[in-house]
């Protein structure tokens, strides 16, 4: 069997979980092992929040990558690079400038994994068409997500250990030592099951053509009819969502007295282990299958009410404070399994109304530059909204967020199944035609 003819779900998984295994360990893994080492919480947020600007303005160098003549050896290199990196991060734990050189190659895994970003997204858009797009996005994102549970679950606990054993250092070095080997093993795999999708477009060209390619990719994304009011319907669907995920685990572990259910870190990463991994995971799959079925446009309505549950089980949560495990993780599986469901429409947006087009690649970069963004504002201004609204009244405001992008969806094109139905029209055809 060639590579074109495997099924895409021999790589497909295997390939987000490895774009979700590089972001969550410069997002979230990053932040903890600083915190441990010592660092003060503002040179923390300061500096993880200035690398992660690598996924907002990853669209610039996109069109470099549009002419390369193979998205899935940028791919592969990404990842290898990223191996490394991780094992030069165990390397830089060690050393007497510690906090520099773990900055230094924190920006290098960041900068790997967007272009990694830019180019595997285009990899799936050239390799299938609409329909099943469609319906391996729901596999595209629970493994892209699958990775961060692993991060935040199985590596927070194992770190933990290895501190009370060997001291935080070594802890740390272990760890990434063991990321990189994963992650060296699962780029080899995709060396090999990985479609070879191919463009013409020569890859040597001069500064001004790279720059002239650029204008052209930046002003043919701007002239698509309705693009601004759709890139504003991108900014507005994770406007609740955003808030309640970066809040709602600090509610979870946040004391009694002050509002909060008072959980331990160990039962937290337990529900979310377990019944929120589970429920996430069916959630994002349903919701692909789902939305491949009634097609995109006659499924964004539920999409969208889908992205305000997870606002409503913390609302539940923050006004009848239950005591028992038991409510809190059903609540927990309801708020992720909603939560994966309804991703998968601002994914499909992207990839159906922004991206198609001459440069399928770029404008989607471009697109899910603009998702990052509105992931990042609203988790940016959380916490102040809740500090002068309190928990309940929080969960509240951000359910209510949920209304401007139910209103718009309205006023944007968004394709049918009809549509869906048709063979993608990506930039490898267009460069051939």
């Amino acid at each position: 069997m060639t590579q074109q003819q495997r099924s895409p779900i021999t790589w497909v998984p295997s390939l987000y979980f490895v774009q979700g295994l590089q972001f969550f360990v410069v997002n979230r893994i990053a932040a903890f092992m600083l915190k441990n080492m010592g660092v003060e919480n503002e040179l923390i947020t300061w500096w993880v929040s200035l690398i992660g600007w690598a996924w907002v303005i990853k669209p610039v160098w996109s069109p470099f990558l549009e002419m390369m003549p193979s998205k899935k050896r940028i791919v592969v290199a990404m990842q290898f690079t990223s191996a490394a990196g991780l094992g030069l991060l165990a390397v830089a734990m060690q050393l007497p400038v510690w906090f520099s050189a773990v900055i230094a190659v924190l920006f290098l895994l960041a900068y790997a994994s967007a272009t990694h970003d830019v180019a595997c997204d285009g990899l799936y858009m050239a390799a299938l068409d609409n329909t099943q797009q469609a319906a391996y996005a729901g596999w595209q994102g629970a493994f892209f997500n699958s990775s961060k549970f692993l991060v935040l679950g199985g590596l927070l606990v194992l770190a933990g250990y290895l501190e009370k054993t060997i001291g935080i250092t070594k802890a740390w070095s272990v760890v990434f030592v063991m990321l990189a080997v994963l992650l060296v093993i699962l780029a080899s795999y995709n060396a090999y099951a990985l479609p070879g999708t191919t463009t013409q477009r020569g890859a040597a060209v001069s500064a001004a053509e790279t720059w002239r390619t650029l204008c052209e990719v930046v002003l043919d994304f701007v002239k698509k009819p309705g693009v601004w009011i759709a890139l504003l319907f991108i900014l507005l669907f994770r406007l609740g969502e955003g808030q309640t995920q970066a809040i709602g685990p600090l509610f979870l572990i946040e004391s009694r007295a002050k509002g909060g259910l008072g959980l331990t870190t160990e039962q937290v990463g337990g529900v979310y282990g377990t019944v929120g991994t589970l429920a996430f995971l069916v959630g994002s799959i349903l919701g692909g299958y789902f939305t491949a079925w009634l097609g995109l446009r006659r499924a964004m309505p539920a999409l969208i009410l889908a992205m305000a549950v997870p606002s409503i089980a913390f609302y539940y949560l923050s006004a009848v404070l239950p005591d028992d495990l038991l409510r809190i993780s059903v609540a927990v599986a309801i708020e992720n399994f909603a939560w994966g469901f309804g991703f998968v429409g601002v994914i499909l947006f992207i990839m159906q109304v922004v991206a198609p087009g001459r440069f399928q690649t770029a404008h989607y970069a471009l697109g899910s530059g603009v998702m990052a963004l509105g992931q990042m504002v609203p988790t940016g201004m959380s916490g102040a909204i809740q500090t002068h609204l309190g928990y309940q009244q929080f969960f509240l405001w951000t359910i209510a967020c949920g209304v401007p992008a139910f209103l718009l969806m309205f006023f944007v094109r968004v394709p049918g199944r009809e549509a869906a139905q048709a063979p993608a029209q990506n930039e490898e055809a267009a460069a051939g035609a």
